[in-house]
């Protein structure tokens, strides 16, 4: 994470849903994946990006490429600004091996990318 981007909390819980990263003459609201939702727009635009937004897009279904070029279905388990950490989807079996897979902040979506149904 860049060192000037501003926390953003919803105003109504106080959950942190991204950063607000200064640019030029504007702004461009960060996901908590370290990804833009914005172009370069007002500080008010930014922060509705935001809001609107929410945490909801964490509980997608992901994919996961693996070094080898597969895709590995996956979901969020914790992101940081520091990290992101998946796990490999087990479907719900409580019986499955718990699988885990730590990525740097900010992730490309090149690497972590929202499962398309």
């Amino acid at each position: 994470m860049e060192t000037d981007w501003i926390e953003h909390r919803r105003a109504e819980d106080k959950e942190l849903v991204g950063w607000i990263k200064p640019t030029g003459q504007g702004f461009v609201a960060m996901d908590l994946l370290g990804r833009r939702r914005t172009d370069v727009v007002d500080w008010m635009i930014a922060e509705e990006a935001l809001d609107e937004l929410g945490l909801s897009y964490l509980a997608d279904p992901h994919e996961l490429r693996l070094d080898g070029g597969d895709w590995l279905r996956v979901r969020i388990a914790e992101v940081s600004s520091g990290l992101i950490r998946v796990k490999k989807d087990d479907w719900g079996d409580m019986t499955a091996p718990q699988i885990y897979y730590t990525l740097d902040f900010p992730v490309p979506e090149d690497r972590l990318r929202t499962l398309v149904r």
